[in-house]
């Protein structure tokens, strides 16, 4: 086999082929863009970094907001053995490997976990003797939220960290930091300033991102000045942080369906809007309409549920994106309507009694009595059949004996509700009524 003579530029070529995210990222928290909370000098992060400690900790939070930078400062302030698993592919194998290790140099050793969420319950259940004992520090990164995707006991073990997306500014900073280093390689390299603005806005708080596309402008162009047109043409948008099983998912529609009950048309379609540039399903989005219609506005508006139900057959009709119009059109009927819980309500407290009352008997006349000898056993007798009586209003027990219960449904006064209230309180009149005249005739 022939050797290769190693090259005296080898180390220069290796650099340059290393991402330009890696080559850039900080050993240092002062060098840390964003996340104030973290890196400003009084925060509870920074401290530990000035005394040299650190401490087994969860840090969650989008893509590209330095998650694995957090973790190598850690380390190094600490002066602590480092090694980085990715949970996606490492497993027990892998953690016991580091753990061995730790316990033959008998130092303790960082492990950081990437896609932490990705280990399942027994491989988290393998960390927790080595963190608990000292033996691991243990920081693990997510983009989940980990009071879903981790186990009670590793949690109580670890801080959970919340990191935010980047703003504007600190992508800014990092984009000009890495132009200088790029520089270095070719002087002639430069972004003009809105140019760097626009890759900064479109980076969506994702300095990897950023920095990945501006090494693609780079190698694009290394003896260019880009200006923000030419970035435009050549840079791709970033998609929309959004996974049909992940926070963002359900922290939209949240946002759409409060934004509805609190009667905001205009934030109503801002969400909806955003959801679907982010390539949620729209039938999903119309079961929910369908939902709200029924929570939250209700008999205040009977026509709501028709509305949301012909939405998703519209949908199921058209298709996109002639059938998403009917899904803006309901959000707006929705927002705009008379809002009332009083059935959702209604639905739980009738619930929560049938669930305490099931052995309770159906009353005799109530009952079914489709035989003769259902009739010689009493059923059905005396039942008034309220067609009979002149305004179709009769008084009699429907309530089983031992269940007493009051207005399950107490209809608000808004929309068609008011209706609804004036019905029932009249029923309540006619039926007081119609009590004491078959008392008097029973008297």
């Amino acid at each position: 086999m022939i050797s290769r003579q190693a090259s005296l530029l080898e180390p220069l070529v290796n650099e340059m082929m290393t991402p330009l995210a890696y080559r850039l990222r900080p050993t240092e928290l002062q060098h840390v863009a964003g996340q104030p909370e973290l890196t400003d000098s009084d925060s509870w992060f920074a401290t530990m970094i000035a005394e040299s400690r650190c401490c087994s900790c969860i840090l969650w939070g989008p893509p590209g907001v330095g998650k694995t930078t957090l973790a190598n400062v850690m380390a190094a302030a600490a002066d602590l053995p480092f090694t980085q698993l990715s949970a996606v592919s490492a497993g027990k194998a892998e953690v016991q490997a580091i753990v061995k290790q730790a316990q033959q140099s008998g130092q303790t050793w960082l492990l950081f976990l990437d896609e932490i969420h990705r280990f399942n319950k027994a491989q988290q259940d393998v960390l927790l003797p080595y963190v608990e004992d000292g033996t691991l520090i243990l920081v693990g990164a997510t983009t989940e939220n980990p009071s879903f995707s981790l186990n009670n006991a590793l949690l109580s073990r670890c801080r959970v960290v919340v990191l935010n997306a980047l703003d504007i500014t600190a992508v800014e900073s990092i984009l000009e930091r890495a132009q200088v280093l790029l520089q270095e390689q070719s002087a002639l390299f430069q972004l003009q300033s809105d140019a760097l603005h626009w890759l900064a806005a479109n980076a969506d708080g994702d300095a990897r991102f950023a920095l990945n596309a501006l090494e693609s402008l780079f190698d694009a162009g290394a003896s260019q000045i880009w200006t923000k047109a030419a970035v435009e043409k050549q840079s791709l948008r970033r998609a929309a942080r959004y996974d049909r099983d992940g926070d963002a998912h359900f922290d939209l529609i949240s946002a759409l369906h409060k934004c509805i009950r609190d009667s905001d048309a205009d934030a109503a379609l801002y969400w909806l809007a955003r959801m679907l540039e982010a390539g949620e399903q729209p039938l999903y989005i119309a079961r929910r309409l369908i939902r709200i219609a029924t929570e939250d506005i209700g008999l205040a508006d009977p026509k709501a549920l028709n509305i949301a139900l012909d939405a998703h057959r519209m949908f199921e009709i058209l298709g996109s994106p002639e059938g998403e119009q009917g899904l803006f059109e309901t959000v707006i009927y929705l927002a705009l309507a008379a809002k009332s819980n009083a059935a959702y309500k209604a639905e739980k407290a009738a619930r929560k009694l049938a669930r305490g009352t099931q052995q309770a008997d159906v009353p005799m006349h109530l009952r079914n009595a489709p035989t003769k000898l259902m009739k010689q056993l009493g059923h059905g007798d005396g039942y008034q059949y309220a067609h009979n009586a002149a305004d179709a209003v009769v008084d009699q027990q429907h309530f089983p004996d031992a269940v007493t219960a009051e207005s399950l449904y107490q209809p608000g006064k808004r929309g068609f509700e008011r209706t609804l209230q004036e019905r029932i309180a009249w029923l309540k009149q006619r039926r007081s009524e119609q009590r004491e005249i078959n008392q008097k005739g029973a008297a």
